[in-house]
């Protein structure tokens, strides 16, 4: 019967901080209130997080720094606070959060704390499907708790107690007792994310898509070991600032499976480029690539001249450097080789000169004096090609398309554009005689560095 049902120990929890970055930012108050049979205690302390507490953080929790600057430090009270929780259910609401700093806080004092952690916002979820959202508000709004002292610690960790004793009442101990048993298995899992869907992700190549409210995409990420690679972005978000956010914001989570490693990092490269997610590095299309060619001009000299868009046939042409978004990053790329290597931004043709005088780079010992025949034309040119060749654009090393074997299906590239990925030989002979594609600097990069490494004898050429 429901009556003779207990919990195990549990320790609802509540913490204060500088602000949300594990590493930057301290705690300044714990509170905890324990349930302990029929029994409660409550536990609070104000710390002092030998750091600024920026004002809205003051506004918010009415800690200032005057309430700490006589407190113990995390360390003083480190050894009473592992007391407290020991042996207890590690409970709070968005519990990555706290338990991410106090477990951070123990760490950097050298102990280990790993409690079992049950998530409130997970188990509202589970018991109020149909509840809009599940934020500690909503949650105090919807069923009626008493608020004593909202985002103090210990006020907070009432507002806990009060929520299970309401699931509690409605749902009886037993159920409460199965609800717990089946969130503490899943403590690293995001509060709006469900054991089903993790498992349901497969352990295969491909790319991974973080959802946020509204189907917004958050972040797309590339594995050759889907499930894997995003447990570890939810283990990761116990330690680190940005794994936090992004877990607290996932709403849903899709994917899409390839064959291998190349197919999935192709992929990437093209969706993030589509979908444009608001945590991922923003990878620009190639519509307004350039490049440098060096071409002789007077006197010998090379000199780089810009090949812009419409002139660039990438893969084609054997005498391209860099490959830049803009005219204004391939200026910035010669700047930066002419005073690595002393050269004559004259001869370069970024600085006008005046015939038989110095550039302005020699006045201040940043040019080697090509401008005035104090070097050879012939060792500025071969400093320039040597710095230049670090970039060289390679051209296509084959007559035509080829396919690459990728775990059994045939990923199809020409000119380092990829064309598709075929899985039988229609496909391939559609695929082979589709035309040209849109060059993309980003697959080129990750074609030649699969080609230069282990891919190279999986080749076939069409």
């Amino acid at each position: 019967m429901d009556k003779e049902v207990s919990y195990p120990n549990l320790a609802f929890v509540d913490i204060e901080t500088t602000g949300s970055h594990f590493d930057r930012d301290r705690i300044t108050e714990i509170g905890i209130k324990t349930l302990s049979g029929n029994e409660i205690q409550a536990w609070e302390q104000l710390i002092n997080p030998q750091t600024f507490i920026p004002q809205n953080i003051q506004r918010l929790t009415g800690i200032s720094p005057q309430m700490v600057e006589n407190q113990p430090s995390f360390d003083q009270i480190a050894g009473k606070l592992k007391q407290e929780l020991e042996g207890k259910i590690f409970i709070a609401h968005n519990a990555r959060f706290d338990y991410g700093f106090i477990k951070a806080s123990f760490k950097r004092i050298g102990i280990d704390f790993k409690p079992k952690v049950l998530c409130t916002v997970k188990m509202s979820r589970l018991l109020f499907p149909d509840q809009p959202r599940h934020n500690l508000d909503t949650i105090i709004n919807m069923h009626g708790l008493k608020v004593s002292a909202r985002h103090r610690a210990l006020g907070d960790a009432d507002l806990l107690l009060q929520f299970w004793r309401v699931c509690e009442a409605k749902f009886g101990k037993e159920k409460l007792n199965e609800v717990t048993h089946q969130l503490i298995g899943n403590a690293s899992l995001p509060p709006n994310i469900d054991k089903d869907l993790i498992d349901s992700i497969p352990d295969a190549p491909g790319c991974y898509i973080f959802y946020g409210e509204n189907k917004v995409p958050l972040y797309i990420g590339k594995s050759i070991s889907l499930r894997s690679r995003v447990m570890g972005h939810f283990q990761s978000a116990l330690t680190q600032r940005k794994e936090m956010k992004l877990s607290l914001q996932i709403r849903d989570i899709d994917w899409i499976e390839t064959s291998g490693e190349l197919g999935a990092l192709i992929l990437e490269s093209r969706l993030i480029k589509e979908r444009m997610p608001s945590m991922n590095i923003k990878l620009r299309r190639s519509k307004d690539l350039c490049a440098w060619s060096l071409e002789e001009v007077s006197a010998g000299i090379l000199k780089p001249v810009l090949i812009n868009q419409k002139d660039l046939q990438p893969g084609l042409q054997e005498n391209l450097f860099g490959l830049f978004y803009s005219k204004r990053e391939a200026h910035s790329y010669l700047k930066a080789i002419a005073k690595k290597y002393r050269l004559c931004e004259v001869l370069l043709g970024l600085e006008k000169g005046v015939a038989g005088k110095t550039c302005f780079g020699y006045q201040v010992k940043q040019c080697s004096g090509a401008c005035v025949g104090i070097v050879s034309a012939e060792m500025h040119n071969l400093q320039l090609k040597t710095a230049m060749n670090l970039y060289k654009v390679e051209v296509w090393p084959y007559e035509g398309p080829i396919a690459i074997n990728d775990g059994g299906e045939m990923i199809v590239l020409d000119k380092w554009c990829y064309l598709g990925t075929a899985i039988n030989e229609e496909e391939l002979d559609e695929l082979k005689s589709s035309g040209d594609a849109e060059f993309d600097l980003d697959i080129y990069k990750v074609v030649k560095k699969a080609l230069a490494g282990r891919y190279k004898n999986r080749v076939i050429p069409l």
